[in-house]
Protein backbone atom coordinates (compact mmCIF):
# COMPACT_ATOMS: atom_id res chain seq x y z
CA UNK A 1 0.00 0.00 0.00
CA UNK A 2 1.06 3.62 -0.84
CA UNK A 3 -0.43 6.99 0.35
CA UNK A 4 0.87 9.65 -2.35
CA UNK A 5 0.30 12.94 -1.75
CA UNK A 6 0.23 15.73 -4.41
CA UNK A 7 0.57 19.46 -3.13
CA UNK A 8 0.18 20.60 -7.24
CA UNK A 9 -3.07 19.00 -7.19
CA UNK A 10 -4.70 18.97 -3.61
CA UNK A 11 -5.32 15.30 -3.96
CA UNK A 12 -4.66 12.43 -1.93
CA UNK A 13 -3.72 8.28 -3.48
CA UNK A 14 -3.93 5.47 -1.46
CA UNK A 15 -3.09 2.59 -3.50
CA UNK A 16 -3.92 -0.74 -2.49
CA UNK A 17 -2.59 -2.28 -5.91
CA UNK A 18 0.08 -1.93 -8.75
CA UNK A 19 -2.43 -2.54 -11.04
CA UNK A 20 -3.46 -1.18 -14.66
CA UNK A 21 -7.04 0.87 -13.85
CA UNK A 22 -10.08 -0.39 -15.90
CA UNK A 23 -12.50 1.88 -14.30
CA UNK A 24 -13.01 4.88 -11.93
CA UNK A 25 -16.31 5.55 -10.09
CA UNK A 26 -17.03 8.84 -8.48
CA UNK A 27 -18.72 8.03 -5.34
CA UNK A 28 -18.77 11.64 -3.76
CA UNK A 29 -17.59 14.82 -5.53
CA UNK A 30 -13.91 14.66 -5.32
CA UNK A 31 -14.00 11.14 -4.20
CA UNK A 32 -12.97 8.56 -6.43
CA UNK A 33 -12.32 4.99 -6.59
CA UNK A 34 -10.52 3.15 -9.22
CA UNK A 35 -10.79 -0.78 -10.01
CA UNK A 36 -8.65 -3.15 -12.25
CA UNK A 37 -10.44 -5.54 -15.10
CA UNK A 38 -11.86 -7.97 -12.53
CA UNK A 39 -13.44 -5.22 -10.52
CA UNK A 40 -10.94 -5.13 -7.66
CA UNK A 41 -10.31 -2.33 -5.70
CA UNK A 42 -6.62 -0.61 -6.31
CA UNK A 43 -7.37 2.78 -5.36
CA UNK A 44 -8.95 5.83 -3.78
CA UNK A 45 -8.15 9.44 -4.83
CA UNK A 46 -9.77 12.56 -2.56
CA UNK A 47 -9.62 15.67 -4.02
CA UNK A 48 -8.96 18.80 -2.77
CA UNK A 49 -7.97 17.05 0.24
CA UNK A 50 -6.84 19.94 2.67
CA UNK A 51 -10.71 21.51 2.61
CA UNK A 52 -11.50 17.72 3.95
CA UNK A 53 -8.69 16.76 6.37
CA UNK A 54 -6.15 18.15 8.16
CA UNK A 55 -2.88 16.95 6.39
CA UNK A 56 -1.08 16.69 9.83
CA UNK A 57 -3.85 13.76 10.94
CA UNK A 58 -3.21 11.69 7.52
CA UNK A 59 0.46 11.86 8.06
CA UNK A 60 -0.10 10.71 11.58
CA UNK A 61 -1.53 6.99 10.02
CA UNK A 62 -2.28 4.19 12.48
CA UNK A 63 -2.51 0.58 11.47
CA UNK A 64 -4.31 -1.66 13.90
CA UNK A 65 -4.90 -5.18 13.39
CA UNK A 66 -3.78 -6.16 10.40
CA UNK A 67 -2.98 -9.38 10.08
CA UNK A 68 0.72 -10.30 8.30
CA UNK A 69 1.50 -13.65 7.34
CA UNK A 70 5.28 -14.17 6.41
CA UNK A 71 5.94 -16.69 3.94
CA UNK A 72 9.39 -19.03 3.76
CA UNK A 73 11.63 -17.99 1.22
CA UNK A 74 13.68 -20.80 -0.81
Amino acid sequence: MRIEYDRQANALYIQMQEKEVAKTREVEEGVLIDFDGENRLIGIEILDVTNRFNLADIVNLHVENMPVEVGSQG
